[in-house]
């Protein structure tokens, strides 16, 4: 059974009789059930009981059934509605629009629009360069997709990727306090997506794309970068990429290993697969071997399309073969960005002392963690639930914001190992620990910090527009 979390929170409201002992049984039944109590609330004191609102975590969408069906059993008890809070949440979108400037009287109204903002717009046409300075571009991000990879859940259409492109913008406020909007593009055609990005990019000071499904993610980007001033940045690659190494920068350091010297194997060789190899490799590392579902990517293989060719030409030095299992055996570091349980506790007691293991398919990892710890040093997951939350949170509001103060026109592999770093060092030498390698994601150090180590790379490299 799935462990219950709020993503999976219901509030049942149940009307009751007297008996006193009601509380107490709705709430045993859903403990019985599986489910995890976190509120009780008296809606409503009656002549003949109670009603109340009873919230609750559950697992998944059937465990919530269950938990409720078992409440529904309770003699003393009827469940009278049942609201998933999640879907509460998302009623009516999470986002809205809210101005800067006061528009009370006719004065803010003829400068906030005609007839004064014509001077804004003929300064804006003879010196392009101040739209940042004039207007929403300089603190604006475009969240882009095509609907095609969303989250683990597949190829859904653009219409059911908003609400995650919507979650996406509520934590570019939050974290960096961007302002990002959704663009969900009805198409999956590689030209037209470009085309339509282009054509709406004056508007923006960046574009994050996302859930773009790979190969299609790395020309689309390729193109974009090529053709915009203004940065472009994969987060799927780039942010889940930044993450791992900030991490495992720290956990090298737990076990007292140097990226230099330790053999990584990876499960994945996709759009993150490949752009964390990259990220490692620009950091130091040397012998990094990427797996697919058929094993480890080499040249000699002849099914790679052409991102897994120049994965296996730019990899995998020693030209190792074999199943993800086998090239396993003696490797330090295990970072696996696939699908669930591609291994087991054995497997990583096949790796080198104080090995490292990185499983973060979400929800599901690639190993139990439990089982993983058993054996490796350190373990971290892509879960909320598990210590050492790989999140790519930590890295994109931080990234964008630094380019966006930097008014830079791309960000530099440069750029991206600083935020890297810099994720890593919010996390002090003291505090280094097996179980908290990474900070928090609400950690307020994490943002600034990273946003600062962004601008300054983009200021060194020259990177400013």
């Amino acid at each position: 059974m799935a462990i219950p979390s709020a993503s999976y929170s219901i509030t049942m409201r149940i009307e009751l009789t007297l008996d006193p002992r009601g509380i107490g049984r709705v709430t045993t039944a859903v403990g019985e059930a599986g489910g995890t109590v976190t509120a009780v609330d008296i809606v409503e004191p009656r002549a003949d009981g109670l009603v109340v609102d009873l919230t609750c975590n559950a697992g998944d969408a059937d465990h919530a059934e269950r938990i409720t069906a078992a409440v529904e059993a309770v003699e003393e008890a009827h469940v009278h509605k049942v609201s998933d809070r999640t879907f509460l949440m998302h009623l009516g979108g999470k986002l809205e629009i809210k101005p800067k400037v006061p528009l009370r009287t006719r004065d803010d109204l003829s400068m906030a629009y005609t007839p004064g903002v014509a001077r804004v717009s003929l300064a804006i046409a003879d010196r392009p360069e101040d739209v940042r300075r004039l207007t929403i571009k300089r603190n604006t991000v475009g969240v882009v997709t095509d609907g095609s990879a969303v989250l683990g859940l597949g190829n859904i259409g653009p219409a059911a990727a908003l609400p995650v492109m919507e979650g996406k913008a509520v934590l570019f406020k939050v974290f960096a306090d961007i302002d990002a909007w959704p663009i969900c593009l009805d198409t999956q055609d590689t030209d037209a997506i470009v085309d339509a990005v282009r054509l709406i990019a004056p508007v923006f000071g960046g574009i994050n794309l996302e859930d773009i499904a790979a190969p299609r993610c790395f020309e689309v980007e390729r193109r974009l970068r090529e053709l915009l001033d203004i940065p472009v940045f994969h987060d799927d690659q780039h942010g889940t990429a930044i993450v791992v190494l900030g991490a495992l920068t720290n956990a090298l350091r737990v076990v007292d290993k140097s990226l230099d010297a330790v053999r990584i194997v990876m499960a994945g060789a996709g759009a993150a697969g490949v752009a964390v190899m990259k990220l490692l490799q620009e950091e130091g590392a040397r012998e990094v071997i990427l797996c697919d579902r058929q094993g480890a990517l080499h040249p000699g293989r002849g099914d790679l399309n052409d991102s897994k060719r120049w994965a296996a030409e730019h990899s995998n030095p020693e030209r190792r073969s074999g199943t993800l299992k086998e090239v396993l055996a003696g490797a330090d570091v295990f970072i696996g960005v696939s699908g669930p349980n591609l291994l087991d506790g054995a497997d990583i007691a096949t790796m080198a002392a104080d090995a490292i293991v990185f499983a973060l398919a979400n929800p599901d990892p690639e190993v139990d963690p439990a089982a993983a710890r058993e054996h490796a040093a350190v373990v971290a997951t892509g879960r909320s639930d598990e210590p050492n939350q790989i999140n790519n949170v930590l890295a994109f509001p931080g990234v964008f914001r630094g380019a966006l103060d930097a008014g830079a026109r791309e960000i530099t592999e440069a750029m991206k190992v600083a935020a890297a770093r810099a994720i890593a060092d919010v996390v002090g030498s003291q505090d280094l620990h097996p179980s908290y390698i990474i900070p928090s994601v609400f950690n307020h150090d994490v943002a600034p910090a990273v946003a600062a180590a962004v601008e300054a790379a983009a200021e060194d490299r020259g990177d400013r527009g």
